[in-house]
């Protein structure tokens, strides 16, 4: 009876043997090779999410920039270090201090290498030859861009050393590093020039247009027709 018992634990000490070291470094090794092939794929689908973010936020600023244009006889602006103040009360911030547009996040990508960055869309001011279609209060009535519809309006704010920063106290430096009015500007300029991001989504970077849609266009096919006023 002894001898029954100590071969029944026997066998169940052998039942429940824990892996070899071979076995454990195989699974170890598979493990591996699994994270190896998820990788590229998770960090594909978070700069796909991130994109399609950055995308939603330039559609509401665009909703919000056909409101204001609906109280504002058309007019809209279009001053590269103003024009996020104009839309606050549109997208939810009733604050009366300017400097509050800094608690609207819709104002962020979360591509934008900077996080201190406040303000990560610049705005189109394009000039016409040597006349620039602004009044002087900064704004620009929408009928005055033919096929607005094609017409870049925001584009997603260049990011290299030294660019200027939008800090979170609502400074904003130098009023005129936010706005895209030379082909030196648009995404295929130099570093120091360039103010519309170069490749933030994939080759390209995303758009609000006049109209108020969004979209994305690659840097090869960004040239001044997506910015000129009255050109095609």
């Amino acid at each position: 009876m002894i001898n029954k018992k100590l071969k029944d634990c026997n066998m169940y000490t052998q039942k429940i043997r824990g892996f070899t070291l071979i076995e454990l470094l195989v699974v170890i090794a598979i493990i591996a090779l699994l994270l190896s092939i998820l990788m590229p794929s998770l960090k594909m689908a978070k700069k796909v999410a991130q994109a399609v973010t950055c995308r939603s936020n330039l559609k509401q600023i665009g909703l919000a920039s056909r409101l204001y244009a609906e109280d504002n006889d058309n007019f809209i602006p279009r001053n590269g270090g103003k024009w996020m103040w104009f839309f606050m009360q549109y997208l939810g911030n009733t604050s009366d201090r300017q400097a509050d547009f800094i608690k609207l996040p819709v104002y962020q990508c979360p591509s934008y290498p900077e996080k201190n960055q406040m303000v990560d869309y610049v705005i189109n001011s394009w000039k016409d030859g040597v006349t620039e279609s602004v009044d002087s209060k900064g704004k620009t009535r929408i009928s005055d861009f033919d096929n607005p519809s094609a017409k870049v309006y925001l584009a997603d704010n260049a990011y290299y050393p030294g660019r200027p920063i939008v800090k979170v106290d609502g400074t904003i430096p130098g009023v005129g590093s936010f706005d895209v009015w030379l082909e030196k500007h648009l995404p295929l300029g130099g570093d120091g020039q360039r103010r519309a991001a170069l490749n933030r989504h994939k080759d390209g970077c995303n758009f609000m247009f006049m109209d108020g849609h969004s979209g994305w266009i690659s840097a090869e096919d960004c040239t001044p027709r997506y910015w000129q006023p009255k050109r095609w």
